[in-house]
């Protein structure tokens, strides 16, 4: 497969499992199986995690700016084998390596997740990430995600 497809958030939702609040994705912007996927998050003063996180200082969770990454780097994954997640496999977060978080991710923010695929062996894959609000790098990290099949 070799395509440069957009997504919405309808087609997104094929692709992962996870639903509000925890679906990080809005959109796809450009998804080039099985190389990058380009995909964005809209983060609203709305999102859960703002209660809590910091009542005085909204910042959304680094966790939660990587974990983005992790679902754009799913929906890579998925479309590069062709196949949609069902009831008996899971696309685990299996890793993360040399995550650095530079800048805080406010209300109001669009996160733009830029997730490169690397080396695949037997369903574990690796992938670089890079998040970037207003072209400034606010978060990077190397993932490692496994396809499994579950009981």
């Amino acid at each position: 497969m070799n395509e440069s497809t957009a997504m919405n958030i309808e087609q997104i939702k094929e692709y992962l499992p996870h639903r509000y609040p925890f679906l990080l994705i809005d959109r796809v912007l450009e998804c080039q199986p099985p190389t990058r996927i380009v995909a964005i998050k809209n983060v609203s003063i709305n999102e859960e995690f703002f209660t809590g996180h910091f009542p005085h200082y909204h910042v959304m969770p680094g966790v939660l700016v990587v974990e983005g990454m992790a679902q754009a780097a799913a929906i890579l994954s998925f479309k590069t084998l062709d196949v949609r997640p069902d009831k008996k496999s899971v696309y685990y977060f299996a890793g993360i390596d040399s995550a650095r978080f530079k800048r805080p991710v406010v209300p109001g923010d669009q996160i733009r997740y830029e997730v490169v695929a690397g080396r695949s062996i037997r369903g574990i894959a690796k992938f670089s990430g890079i998040a970037r609000v207003d072209d400034l790098v606010v978060a990077e990290a190397e993932l490692l995600c496994a396809y499994r099949q579950v009981k």
